[in-house]
């Protein structure tokens, strides 16, 4: 048993994509944070940063997972899904060899306030078929004391002898997804011995390991087993588990293969 303790901060930085919608950005194509690649935080409660969307657009060689905390989205794609979700929903896409899909944005009174995250397929997955699917709030499994939540998106994570698996259960890398709430003064022992373990703050401040994580700012833990978690003040946070593809890595705009080659035959 040895804790884990942060090797790297990276902060995230303003972007847009779509149809000019506004976005805090992570990301690292150069295989840094193997299997995933890339972290979209959109928040704002200015409809003109987001309300244009992301019109149709197509993806290969890639998974998607789409996280909402205020306000919504309506995912349509071309082979014929169509599904809205809201607080505390999300919908996860395996691109596979192909998709065209967009995402149009829905407000509630605090705006709109969402993630998106890419996972890496392995080589051997990047032409398989596409496919869809959405999980609401209710089918998200939760560990719960007075001081802290932590919400299951997808796969297995345990804290204090309990252990649940959140409902997306094909994360590529063997990807595992939570929602962390402490409150303040509160704390949190997550057993997660992933190689690849990142935390993203998106409120408040967290403690890990003696080091300050401030908003905004993605933590990418070393190794151990034993995940230690505080905050003085409360912080909200995604944590992001998984086993690297260890493959190289080639990308271009919504593609990403492993090859140049492949990309330009995923353009043609």
């Amino acid at each position: 048993m040895s804790e884990r303790t942060i090797e790297r901060l990276i902060q995230s930085h303003p972007s847009q994509d779509g149809d000019g919608v506004k976005i805090s950005r992570i990301h690292d194509f150069g295989g840094g944070l193997d299997p995933f690649l890339m972290l979209d935080e959109l928040g704002s409660e200015h409809p003109g940063d987001y309300i244009g969307g992301f019109p149709p657009h197509p993806h290969r060689g890639i998974q998607t997972l789409t996280y909402v905390i205020h306000g919504g989205l309506t995912h349509e794609d071309h082979l014929g899904h169509s599904s809205t979700i809201g607080v505390g929903d999300a919908q996860w896409m395996h691109t596979g060899r192909g998709i065209i899909h967009s995402e149009m944005p829905l407000t509630d009174n605090q705006g709109l306030h969402a993630f998106q995250l890419w996972l890496n397929l392995p080589a051997r997955d990047k032409l398989s078929p596409a496919s869809y699917r959405d999980v609401h709030a209710a089918e998200m499994p939760r560990i719960s004391s007075a001081a802290s939540e932590l919400i299951a998106l997808g796969g297995d994570w345990q804290s204090s002898g309990e252990r649940i698996s959140g409902p997306l259960d094909a994360l590529a890398g063997h990807g595992a997804v939570s929602h962390l709430k402490l409150h303040a003064g509160g704390t949190l022992t997550i057993d997660q011995a992933a190689p690849t373990l990142l935390v993203y703050v998106f409120e408040g401040e967290l403690n890990i390991g003696g080091q300050a994580v401030s908003r905004g700012q993605l933590a990418r833990l070393g190794e151990g087993t034993i995940l230690g978690l505080s905050s003085d003040s409360g912080a909200q946070a995604l944590l992001l588990a998984g086993y690297p593809h260890n493959e190289p890595i080639a990308h271009y705009g919504p593609f990403v293969m492993n090859t140049h080659e492949e990309l330009d035959q995923a353009l043609r």
